[in-house]
């Protein structure tokens, strides 16, 4: 996300980064990406107004504090014809750990989820419209995470640039069926990993842990 970026509550507005800086004072423990889409609310718990906004953003972040959690869900921020940002709104969050794939069975998923979809795509034939440019995309993690989270969020990237070029023009329904079902199966696959990847940390610091326990 490019731009300004402040964080909005009912009372207040601060820049990101000085809400963040708040956060760690506050006891911060970790930080959750959810990438939600209708129907598969992946990384959220509730309540349903935060899972409702989340989804409809396709995007949220879950701020983890001991026995509490708050949500940040982004929107562009716009202010006249020259200012374009982002606003992220705070909201409550539930508490209860969510449910998303460890690193290792993420990556496996989505090689899987890639074979699947390179079959029933290489079925349906179109007219040839050139080959879309996909540039090499970065990973977005910060340095710190395992290596297996850099590679398997720079393959999401990319594959992430691949579902944004399909394109549907000149097939059959049937054929359209077929290649939409592969591009929401790949899609649900590369968003489990990029989840996994962008909470790899949290993953291995809670490893860390359990093996320093006598």
């Amino acid at each position: 996300m490019a731009g300004p970026q402040v964080v909005s509550s009912e009372v207040t507005e601060v820049p990101l980064r000085g809400f963040l800086a708040d956060l760690r004072v506050e006891g911060i423990s970790a930080l959750r990406l959810s990438l939600p889409a209708a129907g598969d609310p992946l990384g959220l718990t509730g309540p349903p107004p935060f899972t409702m906004a989340a989804v409809d953003a396709g995007q949220a972040a879950t701020a983890v504090f001991p026995g509490r959690c708050l949500g940040l869900v982004p929107s562009p921020d716009r202010r006249g014809s020259s200012y374009s940002g982002i606003r992220w709104t705070v909201m409550e969050a539930d508490a209860t750990p969510p449910d998303v794939p460890g690193l290792a069975d993420a990556e496996h998923a989505l090689t899987t989820a890639m074979r699947s979809a390179t079959d029933a795509l290489l079925t349906v034939e179109g007219p040839g419209t050139g080959q879309p440019s996909i540039r090499t995309a970065d990973d977005g993690l910060a340095p710190g995470y395992p290596a297996r989270a850099h590679r398997v969020a720079a393959l999401t990237a990319r594959l992430a640039s691949v579902l944004r070029v399909a394109d549907e023009r000149g097939l059959t329904s049937g054929q359209v069926s077929v290649r939409n079902q592969a591009l929401r199966d790949l899609d649900r696959a590369v968003r489990r990993a990029r989840v996994a990847a962008h909470n790899a940390i949290v993953e291995a610091h809670h490893t860390r842990d359990a093996q320093a326990r006598p």
